[in-house]
């Protein structure tokens, strides 16, 4: 089986900034790519960003030069370095693994997410 372990996630002033962090822990052989995505209230699940094996970055248009999204040292890791955060930014941020290979098939799979508020 295949875990998200995902943390970073807290209340913070309007401008400030967050770092989000996920790892993938299981029996893995690789993984194409990770990223974050949030659900708005009414809307379906949105891209933040994503970041694939061979480091192509993709952005949501909404968070392009406020958010970076990184590989950590650690294996299977995924960082999201969020800046000047604004209250819009407020939601549930899940990380996804995409196309991850195990003993098992290739499937995608997703953590249980961590709140990002952003306010007084």
């Amino acid at each position: 089986q295949v875990q998200l372990e995902e943390s970073g996630g807290g209340l913070v002033q309007p401008g400030g900034s967050l770092r989000l962090s996920c790892k993938a822990s299981g029996s893995i052989f690789s993984i194409a790519a990770m990223g974050w995505y949030r659900q708005p209230a009414g809307k379906q699940r949105e891209l933040v960003a994503t970041i694939t094996r061979r480091d192509r970055r993709d952005y949501g248009d909404s968070v392009k030069g406020r958010f970076t999204i990184s590989r950590d040292d650690a294996e299977n890791t995924v960082l999201l370095q969020m800046n000047s955060l604004k209250p819009e930014d407020t939601d549930v941020y899940y990380c996804k693994a995409i196309r991850v290979a195990t003993p098992d098939g290739v499937s995608d799979y997703w953590g249980q997410g961590t709140r990002v508020t952003v306010g007084s």
